[in-house]
């Protein structure tokens, strides 16, 4: 395994994921990964670069490859810069015949930005998620990875981005 430089990693979110990796064996680092993902990506604007899964895959002592197929295969992980707010819409099979495919669509020209984009001010990003696990809600919406939305209509989705202060949300 190559020296990855694990500074680009704060002290605090080292001292976050070794709290977190005490609840594993030792020799179970990989189970630390989603966690320590999650923490560089907050601390980097939502995003994660190659740079930073390096050194998280260093900081584990895990291959690279082991943090890029945890990084690019759940989709609460950014691979490129994001706006400040994120609206994951999920468009998986219970979603998707309640009308997923129509606040996706709305979204999109609401915003004028394709899904997985950001907006040109830097407010928004449209993601699709392949499911939420909120299907007894479906259609449904998770905003700035926290705030779960769901029995949707284009007037709610209206609704809800009029109402809140999606940056408050953070």
């Amino acid at each position: 395994m190559s020296e990855v430089n694990t500074t680009l990693i704060s002290e605090n979110t080292k001292k976050e994921i070794d709290l977190w990796l005490q609840k594993f064996p030792a020799e179970q680092k990989r189970s630390g990964v989603l966690y320590a993902l999650r923490l560089v990506q907050q601390d980097n604007k939502g995003w994660l670069t190659e740079e930073l899964m390096d050194a998280v895959a260093n900081y584990l002592n895990l291959p690279k490859i082991a943090v890029y197929e945890v990084a690019t295969f759940y989709s609460m992980y950014d691979l490129k810069p994001v706006g400040r707010n994120k609206i994951a819409v999920c468009t998986s099979i219970s979603c998707y015949l309640c009308g997923a495919d129509k606040i996706v669509e709305h979204l999109q020209k609401k915003f004028k930005v394709p899904m997985g984009e950001a907006t040109l001010d830097g407010m928004f990003t449209l993601k699709e998620a392949e499911c939420l696990a909120a299907c007894d809600r479906a259609p449904v919406m998770l905003v700035n990875d926290k705030e779960y939305r769901g029995n949707l209509t284009i007037e709610k989705v209206d609704e809800i981005l009029d109402s809140c202060s999606l940056d408050g949300m953070k």
